[in-house]
Parts: C-alpha cells; sequence; structure tokens
C-alpha cells in the first residue's frame, strides 16, 4: 500500500443489490475486519468521498443516480464495483429492466467479484482502490496515462 496524505473517505451506494453485497461491505466496516485500519472512513457525502463502492447493478431508475452520485465526487476519483450484480449485472442481467454492471453508467476501476463479496475481497479491492487513487493524484504532475481497471479474484488478489 502506498503512503497517501490524507485519509481516504468511501461513499457506499446500493443499486438494486440483494443486500447480501451490502452486509458484506457493512461487515468489512466492524472490528473483526477494520478496514478503518488504512485511515478509510465511511461518508454520506459524496463531495467529501475519494472512493465510489457500489454494489447491485444499474437498472433506469437509479442510472442518473449514480451518475449524479459519480458527477459529485471531486477529482480524483476511483469506482469499487462490488460482486458480480456491479461487475455485470449477475443473474439478473437479462432482466427487462436492469441495464448491466455499473460500467455501463461509469467508468469502473475495480471490479470485486463474488455473491456475495467476501469482507476480505472488498477490503482487498478498497487497497487496490488506494494504490490507483494515489497514482491519479499524481499522474496530472507526472502526466501519466489512464490506467486499465483491476479485476480481483473471487478469494482476492489482484489478476
Amino acid at each position: 500500500m502506498t503512503y497517501l496524505s490524507k485519509s481516504p473517505w468511501i461513499l457506499h451506494y446500493d443499486a438494486t443489490s440483494c443486500n447480501g453485497c451490502d452486509i458484506e461491505v457493512l461487515a468489512s466496516l466492524t472490528p473483526m475486519y477494520d478496514v478503518e485500519r488504512f485511515g478509510i472512513i465511511n461518508t454520506g457525502n459524496p463531495k467529501h468521498a475519494d472512493i465510489f463502492v457500489i454494489t447491485g447493478s444499474v437498472n433506469e431508475q437509479n442510472r442518473e443516480v449514480v451518475r449524479n452520485l459519480y458527477e459529485q465526487m471531486p477529482n480524483p476519483k476511483v469506482v469499487v464495483a462490488v460482486g458480480i450484480c456491479a461487475c455485470s449485472g449477475g443473474v439478473f442481467r437479462e432482466c427487462y429492466n436492469v441495464a448491466g454492471g455499473i460500467d455501463k453508467i461509469i467508468p469502473v476501476d475495480v471490479y470485486v467479484p463474488g455473491c456475495a463479496a467476501r469482507p476480505e475481497s472488498i477490503i482487498d479491492g478498497i487497497v487496490t482502490a488506494l494504490g490507483i487513487l494515489e497514482g491519479k493524484r499524481k499522474a496530472p504532475q507526472s502526466g501519466a496515462t489512464e490506467q486499465q481497471p483491476v479485476e480481483l479474484q473471487q478469494g482476492g488478489g489482484a489478476q
């Protein structure tokens, strides 16, 4: 993990998930998994958030909400898609009202697959996002190009 100049704040949004991944995201904030040991704080305000953690697939009702939350976040920002529904639409991808995964609406930096994604995988995805965030913060100074999305394997670890 890289050194960060400030504690990253995450914004968690449930985009039509079954709450399985949401429970696991909240479990990662508990003392057992303790994502706060990395200095990460959960916020409800997109204007304070650095990392957008989103669960569930996108449909017509939340398409604009997801885009609006993303646009309110200050740059640089990182998006983490948690769960197979957020990654690809999951078992609901063929439904009439599902547009697909989050990447159909906004750019995604880290994919955390699983149904439901385990807290360890979520923490691994957020730590990966911290490295991407630091790279994006340094990119304007160094003139670096855009980074490719990272897909974590089922048990955690980048591919």
